[in-house]
């Protein structure tokens, strides 16, 4: 069978990465969750103090990028891969609201992206990929067989992370949540290097209203359309 690569691109806390690993899974294709890397980037500037509320050393940052070494391992437990830091297992580490209030000041910096991107492209250039992130169909797959662009109402994608955070024992409110989605989205979409933005050619999906179990199917039909085509 021809695989494909599939780019999942959109708003943070929409559900990309809960898809992609689903998808990923039902087609026995790889998965990059390219969110991780930068996150995983943020955690080693927090870690050397390159970052935080006061500072950001951004030229120290560039300076030591080539420092920072990054890559997945499946964890047959889990069902997918997680991602390590300079041999680390940092899958938990990089899911706090500390390293999401600053990752997106780490993405918009030119040479992190450019690092990464290559990685991304390095890891799909096999196909039988699902990738997904902010970027993936419009600068790291341009060509990319399928492309979805995922969104939600920034309450509905709020109300999600908190309850997502809670669960996991983090003492946060709601208000801080709907906050930091609130700036993700700004600075996502108005950075200068490669901003959020929807593919000419990307399937939307708003999945303010629907569950993980009407998303998935939706598109998984989708998907396995676009695979009949080829």
């Amino acid at each position: 069978m021809n695989k494909i690569t599939i780019a999942i691109d959109g708003f943070s806390s929409t559900g990309k990465s809960t898809i992609a690993k689903q998808l990923a899974q039902k087609l026995y294709y790889i998965y990059v969750d390219t969110g991780a890397m930068y996150r995983a980037v943020t955690l080693y500037a927090m870690q050397h103090e390159y970052i935080n509320e006061c500072y950001f050393y951004k030229d120290k940052l560039i300076e030591n990028l080539n420092k920072i070494n990054l890559t997945f391992h499946f964890n047959d437990k889990l069902g997918f891969a997680e991602i390590f830091l300079n041999d680390a297992n940092v899958e938990n580490d990089i899911r706090t609201l500390e390293v999401s209030n600053f990752v997106s000041m780490i993405a918009e910096v030119p040479a992190v992206r450019r690092k990464l991107v290559e990685q991304q492209q390095e890891l799909g250039k096999n196909k039988g990929v699902v990738m997904d992130g902010r970027d993936i169909g419009t600068v790291v797959f341009p060509n990319a067989e399928l492309k979805f662009f995922i969104t939600a109402s920034a309450d509905k994608r709020a109300k999600r992370r908190f309850d997502e955070l809670i669960k996991k024992g983090d003492k946060v409110t709601y208000n801080e949540i709907l906050k930091n989605v609130e700036s993700r989205d700004y600075i996502d979409s108005t950075r200068e290097d490669s901003p959020l933005a929807k593919s000419f050619d990307a399937i939307e999906i708003d999945n303010s209203d629907l569950s993980l179990t009407e998303q998935f199917d939706k598109i998984y039909r989708i998907v396995q359309q676009k695979l009949g085509n080829i």
